[in-house]
Order: C-alpha cells, then structure tokens, then sequence
C-alpha cells in the first residue's frame, strides 16, 4: 500500500531536507509535487487542496522560518497534516456498554464484509479477550449465511443459525436475547450487501438498525475503489449514524487514495484497516504509523507488536539456552525460524515496516515469493531426525533421496546447507557481546541468502548488490 505515493513524496521531500533556507520558489515548487503525488493517489480534490493550503500556511510560518534545519521542519510538518487528514491518532471500538455489545457492519457487496466480521472477532477474543457470537441478516444470498457459519468456525466463535425465509431485524433480535441469555460480550450484525447504493437497501438498513442500536456501526469499504470509497462512505453516513470505517484489500491498493480521503470526507474515523485474505489480517489503523509508512520512515511499532502476537516467545528462548550450551543450530531450528518469518508475513512484509526500507520491500516483492521459503521447509522436512540434527552426515545418496522426497535438486540441498552454516555463524555471534547487534551486521553482510534461490540481489546475495540494512 502507498507504494507509489512514498516513491513519489519521498523523492520531492528529499529535494527540500537538506535545504538551509526555505524560500517561496523551493515551497511553491515542492508543493507543487506534493499536490500532483496526492492526486495520483487516487485522493480526493478537496483533500489535496485543503491539506496544501494548510501545509503552505504552516510553511511560510515562524515554524520554519526560526527552526536550525527549515527542510526537516517542513517534512515534520508534511508528517504532522498528513496524520490530521487520516485522524490522528487510532479511535477503538466503544465496547462499554451493558453486554452484549452490539457491531453493526455495513457496505457495499463485494467490499468484504463478511470477511471483516470474521477478522473482527478474532481480533476481537484474542486482544480484547471478548467472547463473540457473530450472525448474519443477509437473507437475499444463501451463500453469504454459509460463509459466515464456515468462517466463524475457523476463527473459533459462535455463529447464531438464520434462514432467507426469515426477516432480517427478527434474526438481528433473536441472536442479541440468545447472546445475553448466554453472557456473550460482543454480537457482530453482518448485514445485506448490494451492489451500489440504493433507496430499499437504504430503508431496510435504517430499520435495522433502529431495531438493535448498535454502540458500534461500521462501514465497510474496499480501499481498492480509491475516493469513491469516501464518496460511498458519505452515502452511507447520510444515511446511518455511522461510528467508523474499517478499510479492506489496503494490501492490493498501491495508490492509498481512500485511507487518506475517508476521515475528510465521512468526518469518520478509519478504526480497522484490512491488509490481506487471510483471518488475522486486520490491524487498528493509526495514521501516525500509515504517516510514517508514507514517507518512508517506517512502522517499527506495528512490526513489535506484530511479533509480540505471532511469534513463538518459548521456542526463542529455548533455542537462546540451547546455543548458550553449546549445543548449535541444527537445521531443525533453521526450519523454526522460516516458519516464524512466515508468520510475520515473510520478508517483504518485514521489510516494509523497517525505516528507508520501502523501497527494497517492493524490490523483494518484484522478485521473490514465498517459494524460497516453502522450498527449504521442503528439503528439511524430507530429511529424517538424525539428520536435521547432525547436517554432517549428509552424504551424496542421502542427497539424492532428499531431493527425490522434497521434488528440489541436489545444488538445492548443497545451497540450503551452506546457508545454514552461516546462519549458524549468525547466532554464535548472538551470543557473544553485542547480541542483536552483531546478528544484524552478520545480516548485512550475508551472501549465499535467498538470492541463491530467487530472491533479490541474484545469485549469492540476501540484500541487493552491495546492500546492507541502514547503520551497518
């Protein structure tokens, strides 16, 4: 997401950064870029104007004119509008009331909604430890009833049963009494889609919700539809007394136009932010961190906290003890850490949270995949126990017969060894003084990484020619 804004932003602000004095001319000039980058995002035309004017008000101010280094004050005060455009800071769900609490999700078919309530509640037991019943009034699609029952299964919270024979505020009605009967926190609506905007769609949705009052009603919307996502947002919130918007596919938009148009448009906050297919990609929306993801500085703590939720803590330290010991990095372990990295998404997804590592997080994806990854997983898997942990006895045949069980090749199982090597060279520095440090500079420097296997820098290079994470 934002990929082509950052490059766009980035490259004008970094013309202006080192400036030591910041004239009309240099102002009206990045100004100029910066209206054009915006526009090319798909942002709506009031936006883009209201947020230069109010840039150029700040620029031409004191606040630049007296501060040591002008070109710095005037990215902090690009960073500053461009958080008070998406809001600021994250607005949470208002989950106060007596239970249940009732979510109303809203939108157009097709916008992902029924997904989202899905995501919702997971997101919902895991962080907020609520208990969910999820339920869906859509009787004008059968199917859309199904998806919801199988995809609340696989989240693992309660789906109340509905039929298209029944009438939407009665099956509403009846979950929230079954939900309070059986002391559930939270009951999400997943309510009627249809294809545009329509004045019996409107009417029934408005019934609806006078029957429930929900403390939460949000407004689905498809970021990949650009400012007409805010302009049906609007729709909607003429019509509903809408409390939020949760954005979804953000993942598939490269241009970022609704994210930055929504809260202008609607005076709605983005509370939920959908970055993928699958049932854990959703995150709150902070714009302070989609601000600094925009101008290329990076999301560190989304990237923290991401960890903190996926990756297993017990199995790092235990590998901890294991090389304090003395006792190496089998290849066990080195299957460990893939099937982490895949957790947080791989490496392009990491790298994109990293600061100054935008652009080489669109360089991986151009040029690496996930297969790498699955392929070694692969070759380990076809190993047997003794193996994983003593690499050394792998000989020709037993290389031949992994390769047959893992479909890879011989050279295939020769790199995965090697790199293995230098991973453990990796770790054994982890343990010496410095800790992470010294892994991060082994990182910087590693050659024979995915390179070797697709990834990017060709062949022998984890990171790009010559590349090494910033400050190594």
């Amino acid at each position: 997401m934002f990929e082509n804004l950052t490059d766009r932003l980035s490259s004008t602000l970094k013309n202006v950064t080192g400036k030591a004095k910041l004239n009309e001319d240099n102002i009206k000039d990045t100004l100029r870029e910066v209206r054009m980058a915006l526009l090319e995002a798909d942002v709506a035309l009031p936006v883009v104007k209201d947020f230069v004017e109010r840039i150029r008000e700040r620029a031409v101010g004191q606040e630049v004119q007296k501060s040591l280094s002008p070109g710095q004050m005037f990215v902090k005060i690009v960073r500053s509008e461009l958080e008070t455009m998406m809001g600021v800071a994250n607005e949470e769900l208002d989950l106060a009331a007596r239970p249940p609490a009732v979510i109303m999700m809203a939108g157009l078919q097709g916008a992902g909604k029924t997904t989202s309530v899905a995501k919702l509640s997971k997101w919902l037991v895991e962080r907020q430890k609520k208990s969910v019943l999820v339920v869906s009034v859509d009787v004008y699609r059968p199917a859309a009833i199904k998806q919801l029952e199988t995809l609340a299964a696989e989240v693992g919270v309660h789906f109340f049963p509905s039929t298209v024979e029944q009438k939407p505020v009665d099956i509403a009605r009846n979950a929230i009494t079954e939900a309070r009967q059986k002391h559930y926190d939270v009951v999400i609506v997943d309510t009627a889609g249809r294809l545009h905007v329509d004045e019996s769609m409107m009417g029934e949705i408005r019934e609806l919700h006078a029957a429930i009052n929900p403390v939460e009603t949000l407004f689905v919307v498809d970021a990949m539809t650009g400012q007409d996502a805010a302009n049906t947002a609007k729709a909607f919130n003429d019509t509903l007394p809408l409390t939020g918007v949760v954005l979804t596919k953000a993942d598939g938009d490269a241009r970022g136009g609704a994210a930055l148009s929504v809260r202008h448009i609607t005076g709605k906050p983005i509370k939920f932010i959908g970055m993928g297919e699958k049932v854990d990609a959703l995150e709150p929306f902070h714009p302070d961190r989609i601000a600094s993801r925009i101008l290329g500085m990076g999301d560190m703590l989304s990237l923290i906290e991401e960890a903190e939720q996926k990756l297993d803590k017990q199995k790092a330290d235990n590998l901890a003890r294991k090389i304090k010991k003395g006792k190496g990095f089998d290849l066990e372990d080195f299957r460990d850490q893939l099937q982490q990295m895949k957790k947080m998404g791989g490496m392009t997804a990491m790298l994109d949270k990293l600061p100054g590592m935008g652009g080489m997080a669109q360089a991986a994806q151009q040029k690496m995949d996930d297969k790498p990854f699955m392929q070694m997983e692969a070759i380990i898997n076809s190993m047997t126990p003794k193996e994983r942990r003593f690499p050394g006895v792998l000989n020709g045949s037993r290389k031949k017969r992994i390769a047959a069980g893992s479909g890879t090749q011989i050279q295939d199982i020769n790199r995965l060894i090697k790199q293995h090597k230098q991973m453990q060279k990796m770790m054994k520095k982890v343990t010496r003084k410095g800790g992470m440090a010294n892994l991060m500079r082994g990182l910087g420097g590693m050659k024979g990484g995915m390179g070797g296997m697709g990834g990017p820098g060709g062949p022998g290079g984890m990171l790009p020619p010559g590349g090494r994470f910033p400050g190594m």
